[in-house]
């Protein structure tokens, strides 16, 4: 099993979300984030001044997936949230030594699907 946490812009959220439900990936957590990357913040412009902002909100978003379905959630995050801009965002991918859902006792996979 892998984790995929991808870091997207906000207003990818919605559409992500409904890309992924149509490949059967069930469960994701969501969370609203604050960071930066290479464009290091954004200014604004508020009555005739700019100032920086240094963190950029972005939404988190976490699934847990079968190893041979990494592939297409990555893709299809991609496809989604690719502008070619700066701060599309990142994901990363981790090694899921286990999963259990507490209500069965289920483990593994069972505990995902």
């Amino acid at each position: 099993m892998k984790k995929i946490e991808a870091y997207i812009r906000m207003n990818k959220l919605e559409e992500i979300k409904l890309a992924l439900e149509e490949i059967d990936i069930r469960g994701m957590t969501v969370s609203q984030t604050r960071g930066y990357g290479r464009q290091k913040g954004q200014t604004e412009h508020f009555r005739g001044s700019t100032y920086a902002l240094n963190l950029v909100p972005k939404n988190k978003i976490e699934v847990v997936v079968a190893d041979e379905d990494v592939e297409e959630v990555i893709a299809t995050i991609i496809e989604i949230a690719q502008s070619g801009e700066l701060g599309d965002g990142k994901i990363f991918v981790t090694e899921v030594i286990d999963a259990i859902r507490i209500r069965t006792g289920e483990r593994g996979l069972d505990a995902i699907n």
